[in-house]
């Protein structure tokens, strides 16, 4: 039995926004995790934020390279034309959730602000993107505010571990 047309759109944005949340926490975890690993050693000089930049945009597409790819290998069955396409630009949003802290890190290495101590500006704006995504699911799964507001204090908490995981590193 088909499924009413008017239900097609609705699945659509439940998926579109199933795909924000789960590329922006999971991009800004890695985004912070990232910070953490390349400034583990203090190599804090412009030409360094310009490298971390770098490789923080190239392990974001890698990333997502690497999980479209998983969801296209995991359908069983047969594939349509385009479908392998499709899964990979269904990353984007994991992407999207790494270019600020990409744009901070290269920032600092073009001089716009200091290169010294980048890392915790970059770790403040993981953890205010994932209170945000954490609200907005809330707010989407239909929560009160105040459910709501406990969620992206949650997320939050995921990104604070990270950046106290780097300090116990140092």
């Amino acid at each position: 039995m088909a499924e009413p047309t008017a239900a097609v759109p609705e699945r659509a944005a439940h998926d579109l926004r199933s795909l924000l949340l789960f590329g922006g926490v999971y991009g800004a975890v890695v985004a912070s995790a990232m910070v953490a690993a390349l400034t583990r050693y203090g190599h804090n000089s412009a030409a360094d934020r310009r490298y971390d930049a770098a490789w923080l945009l190239v392990t974001g597409f890698a990333s997502a390279l690497a999980h479209g790819y998983a969801h296209y290998i995991a359908e069983r069955g047969p594939h349509r034309r385009g479908q392998a396409l499709r899964a990979l630009a269904a990353e984007w949003p994991l992407v999207a959730a790494m270019l600020p802290t990409v744009l901070v890190l290269a920032g600092a290495g073009w001089g716009w602000w200091p290169a010294n101590g980048v890392e915790y500006p970059a770790f403040v704006l993981n953890i205010a993107l994932l209170f945000v995504l954490g609200l907005l699911s809330a707010r989407w799964a239909g929560r009160e505010g105040t459910v709501a507001l406990a969620t992206g204090v949650g997320d939050a908490l995921i990104g604070l571990i990270v950046v106290a995981a780097n300090a116990v590193i140092k």
